[in-house]
């Protein structure tokens, strides 16, 4: 008895130590933190709660959207006087902004079937390789480089693309030749994006109207909104006429203080604007927005925000309107009576930008036809809402592109294949997870190995401590 002690005591000595430790390492912490470095913020919230409808009349098609909030962010792209120099505050950024000076939004992208995937995968299916934000996102250099959109288009970064737009699904660089693009739009092959923005087209009651194709482009037109800026002398090229709105410019503690009064001047339009005086005796903390907003003309203007977007006791409730025909069939989805369509839905808030954002499963909407969200067909100049809200769950997507849907790593790349729509085999709640494991791969691989190399190493160490116990004694007993 006492030989089989001094035999099991090494490897007990050493593997429970060894496994313990790997143990402590592989389930001690978490792996699910923030790392701007890599583009990753995770949202508090992985999913909220929106709500819609539809009307239509003979002429024209509205969308309401109503989503909670606990602020109303409508300040975007500031300039701060610090100092003797003017201080941009708002771009993207990482999760939300510090400063609260990111706008909240609301994007719907609307299909006729000329994008058959979009009706099964919704807005996946327009997240390409290398996007922009994503942790391997294609630097600026390269896409400058690119023929095509660096050097004949002027990008500097991937967004949203379709596709069969490329030549090779997982790759960003393969873009169809000029010509392909351009039958594939004639032939419908585009989406049609809705795009309100709390602070750089609502205050004159305006939205963006874009599509996606090869890239997310703006329809043909001047958008709602410029650059306020000189760049020969640093400073801004505008700001706010004294004359008719008593004052020069903003103050920085009221934009960060989270109140917004939608009947003051917290914006800078045509209409409200001056040239910008040097000479005047700036103090610290006094703001100018770095954008101009105007009204959009061409097609890129044919969304307008119908009576008041506003944020009120905790909710946004925004309505937008645009004809059902806008005689742009190259840049929009042409709407008609007796039409079903596909749309999917993404909303910005908590002054947060960019990717992240949450979206929805994609939805059929019909006008007259049965489809999930039914459009209720009114006459008159606007509609009653009398009807009930279509409700929706938004998620936050995380860094899952179309090429990763479709490869092998995809346990679900077959039923994509096959046809089968996402909302078949996932909740929006499984896609949030999804969308977070997947920003943490590499981690959660790696402490799997490790858990499994420690758990290995118990099996090990006790198989090694009790193997004396079953040998023979029977050549002991001889002795």
């Amino acid at each position: 008895m006492a030989r089989q002690d001094k035999g099991a005591t090494p490897w007990l000595v050493l593997g429970l130590p060894v496994a313990l430790g790997l143990a402590w390492v592989t389930q001690g912490s978490g792996v699910i933190e923030d790392d701007p470095e890599r583009n990753i913020s995770i949202p508090e919230a992985l999913t909220m709660p929106l709500q819609v409808q539809a009307a239509y009349n003979d002429e024209q098609i509205f969308f309401r959207y109503r989503w909670p909030a606990e602020q109303a962010h409508v300040y975007h792209d500031m300039l701060r006087y610090e100092d003797g120099e003017w201080i941009r505050h708002g771009s993207s950024m990482p999760g939300p902004d510090p400063d609260g000076t990111y706008e909240d939004r609301v994007a719907m992208l609307v299909d006729d079937g000329g994008v058959p995937e979009f009706g099964r995968y919704g807005g996946y299916i327009t997240v390409g390789d290398r996007m922009r934000f994503f942790s391997d996102s294609a630097s600026p250099a390269e896409v400058a480089e690119h023929p095509y959109l660096g050097q004949e288009k002027g990008k500097s970064d991937v967004r949203k693309y379709l596709p069969a737009t490329r030549r090779d699904q997982t790759d960003w660089r393969s873009v169809e030749d000029a010509d392909v693009l351009a039958a594939q739009r004639e032939a419908g092959y585009f989406l049609d994006l809705w795009h309100w923005r709390a602070g750089r087209s609502n205050p004159i009651g305006a939205s963006d109207d874009q599509w996606v194709g090869e890239y997310r482009n703006s329809d043909a037109g001047t958008g709602p909104y410029t650059t306020n800026w000189d760049g020969d002398n640093d400073r801004p090229r505008w700001m706010l006429d004294p004359e008719q709105t008593g004052q020069r410019a903003l103050r920085w503690e009221d934009v960060v203080s989270g109140e917004v009064d939608f009947d003051s001047i917290y914006y800078l339009s045509e209409e409200n604007r001056t040239d910008f005086d040097p000479d005047h005796d700036w103090q610290d903390g006094d703001v100018i927005p770095r954008r101009l907003l105007r009204t959009p003309e061409g097609s890129r203007g044919s969304i307008a925000v119908h009576g008041q977007a506003r944020w009120e006791d905790g909710y946004w409730d925004v309505t937008l309107v645009r004809d059902l025909d806008t005689g742009s069939p190259l840049d929009d989805k042409i709407l008609a009576d007796q039409g079903v369509y596909d749309i999917g839905i993404a909303v910005y808030r908590n002054a947060t930008g960019s990717r992240w954002h949450y979206v929805s499963h994609p939805y059929s909407l019909g006008l007259g036809r049965e489809a999930d969200l039914q459009a209720t067909a009114f006459s008159g100049g606007a509609p009653e809402w009398d009807d009930a809200w279509f409700d929706m769950t938004l998620f936050y997507p995380g860094q899952v592109d179309w090429p990763l849907l479709i490869s092998q790593a995809h346990a679900g790349a077959e039923n994509i294949a096959q046809g089968t729509p996402v909302r078949a085999r996932h909740s929006e709640e499984q896609l949030a997870l999804y969308g977070v494991e997947m920003e943490f791969n590499d981690a959660i691989t790696s402490r799997w190995w490790m858990t499994l190399v420690a758990g290995l190493i118990v099996m090990l160490g006790v198989t090694l401590a009790l193997l004396p116990g079953f040998r023979s004694t029977r050549q002991g007993d001889r002795s």
